[in-house]
């Protein structure tokens, strides 16, 4: 009988090999750069993906303020949140959310492509928002990737 030349790979915590990237967001598009940065944080993009297991990248984004919205999203869009208190929903646009904090446009687009689970909020660890060029991971090396 013949046996196969390749095994199915199932990672685990200690074989994963986790890289740190560096992705410059200034000019890109927001949902353009979400949905690749979120496949790249669940660790879609390697071939030893497991569902089960954090494989993905740890990734850092700067420039984070000069994103851009296509069409008239920066008023049009609305962000929802409540404050917990009767009568307490509040309401943003991205032209209010980036004077505040430039940050959460980026990490509210990524965040809502994870899984609304423990996986999800174990691979949200991985993503470090900034919104000027400089960060504190320097010592880590991220490799640059454009989008």
């Amino acid at each position: 009988m013949e046996s196969k030349s390749y095994k199915t790979v199932s990672l685990n915590a200690q074989t994963v090999d986790k890289n740190w990237i560096l992705v410059d967001a200034e000019n890109q598009v927001l949902g353009r750069l979400s949905s690749e940065v979120a496949k790249r944080l669940r660790g879609k993009h390697k071939p030893g993906f497991t569902p089960h297991v954090d494989c993905g990248d740890n990734i850092v984004i700067i420039n984070a303020e000069k994103i851009r919205l296509t069409g008239n999203k920066w008023t049009d869009k609305e962000y929802v949140r409540h404050t917990g208190y009767p009568g307490g929903q509040r309401f943003a646009t991205p032209a209010e959310l980036l004077e505040k904090h430039p940050t959460r446009i980026i990490e509210k687009a990524v965040y809502g492509m994870l899984p609304k689970n423990k996986l999800g909020n174990a691979v949200k660890g991985n993503l470090y928002v900034y919104a000027g060029s400089e960060h504190p991971h320097e010592g880590q090396k991220p490799v640059t990737v454009t989008i």
